[in-house]
């Protein structure tokens, strides 16, 4: 009928507006800041959100918007809906599909220019990013034009991101730096949900750099400002990096307390990437104790959790815990062939652990790797790593192979 250019161009209209209706909770009007990232375990959301269902149901819908804002060089509709559409990328994993839009409309002309829409889609190119120094750069970008244009929310929001890739990267005394100046932009702002955030990435650091007793009264101060804004999320959370300094610190009673009482909240907001987080948090704690029958237990919870979210990364570090349990066990081969699954699983999804967890991991499985040959630990990891998923997951739980163990 000659009326399809109208009918994509109200399509991708439709699409947009539900997109940040959706994800923003508003129809018209300036997106919102990028978010600082909750607290949990890889800045995931925390209670089941419907609209991440929804989105998955009209995937196909938001890509051929996205193929038509690119094919018609609409770089402000294109970059609108892809900042919508980044924490269902990040949280579904789809992260490969996300960043191939990004590059293309912010290679658009119309993208060029400096605006805040453009600092927002370096932001969220740099969030997709699997390369650390590549998202860093990314994020210097967004940094730039925001300081460019005085936009003070979106330099704390970069501040934050830098901050979080030299985290990352082990350079925690740079990181400490920029959470600090992030941390002083928010409370200028008077926003008190990013305040405490902020005091929690600063909390993160200072326990990685050792400082137990400023990290706990960090964490305190988060516990404290996110029960006055009735934040449970966040106050769970708070009760559970709590914990892990009292664990650090040697007060197992204490640590035990503190995760239960998270995870107990945890229960009653309904977040399931942080009940997943705190059963594999009190696996740890048993495992440190000699408890492996219960530390498998609590893994095998957590693995159950991370499945019903179809988190892989989430899969990948609990396969990794039940590695660490087996070499314990003497079950060399079991505890190499689960980390071989949980490394390839990573590899496959671009993620790569930080320097501390991946020396963490290696202490884990140094019992294992004593105990076999070179070539035996070699086979033992290459075997996990070419095994199915399922395989593996099922061989986390006890059901297979333990016949074959020496």
């Amino acid at each position: 009928s000659g009326d399809e250019p109208l009918a994509r161009r109200a399509h991708a209209a439709y699409c947009l507006v539900l997109a940040e209706d959706r994800a923003y909770g508003h129809v018209s009007g300036p997106a919102p800041e990028p978010a600082l990232g909750p607290p949990g375990p890889a800045g995931k959301s925390g209670a089941a959100a419907p609209w991440l269902e929804q989105f998955e149901v009209e995937r196909e819908n938001f890509r051929a918007a996205l193929e038509w804002a690119i094919e018609r060089g609409e770089a402000e509709w294109g970059l609108r809906l892809a900042g919508a559409l980044l924490q269902y990328w990040d949280e579904r994993e789809h992260q490969d599909e996300g960043r191939a839009f990004l590059e293309k409309l912010l290679a658009l002309p119309a993208a060029a220019a400096r605006t805040r829409l453009r600092a927002r889609g370096l932001f969220a190119l740099s969030v997709l990013s699997v390369d650390l120094p590549a998202a860093r750069e990314l994020h210097e970008k967004s940094l730039e034009i925001s300081r460019e244009l005085e936009d003070a929310r979106g330099t704390a929001v970069a501040l934050n991101a830098i901050a979080v890739c030299a985290q990352k990267e082990g350079k925690l005394e740079e990181s400490r730096s920029f959470f600090e100046k992030s941390l002083v932009l928010w409370k200028n702002l008077g926003d008190p949900v990013a305040v405490a955030r902020a005091l929690s990435n600063l909390a993160s650091v200072a326990r990685l750099q050792g400082r137990l007793a400023e990290a706990r009264s960090l964490f305190e101060e988060c516990l404290s400002l996110s029960r006055q804004l009735g934040d449970r999320t966040g106050a769970a959370w708070a009760l559970n990096q709590q914990g892990d300094v009292a664990r650090e610190q040697g007060d197992t009673a204490g640590a035990r307390r503190l995760y239960e009482e998270g995870l107990s909240k945890f229960r009653d907001a309904g977040d399931r990437w942080g009940i997943a987080g705190s059963l594999a948090d009190l696996g740890y704690l048993a495992r440190e104790q000699g408890d492996l029958d219960a530390a498998d237990r609590l893994y095998a919870e957590s693995l159950a959790a991370f499945q019903e979210l179809d988190y892989k990364r989430g899969i990948a570090k609990t396969l990794d815990a039940f590695a660490g349990s087996a070499a314990l066990r003497s079950r060399a081969q079991r505890a190499l062939r689960l980390a071989g699954a949980a490394s390839a699983l990573r590899h496959g999804l671009g993620a790569v652990l930080a320097p501390a967890e991946q020396a963490r991991l290696e202490k884990d499985l140094e019992p294992a790797r004593a105990s076999l040959t070179n070539t035996e630990g070699a086979a033992a990891w290459m075997e996990g790593w070419s095994m199915p998923l399922e395989e593996a997951i099922r061989e986390a739980a006890g059901q297979e192979k333990e016949e074959f163990e020496i």
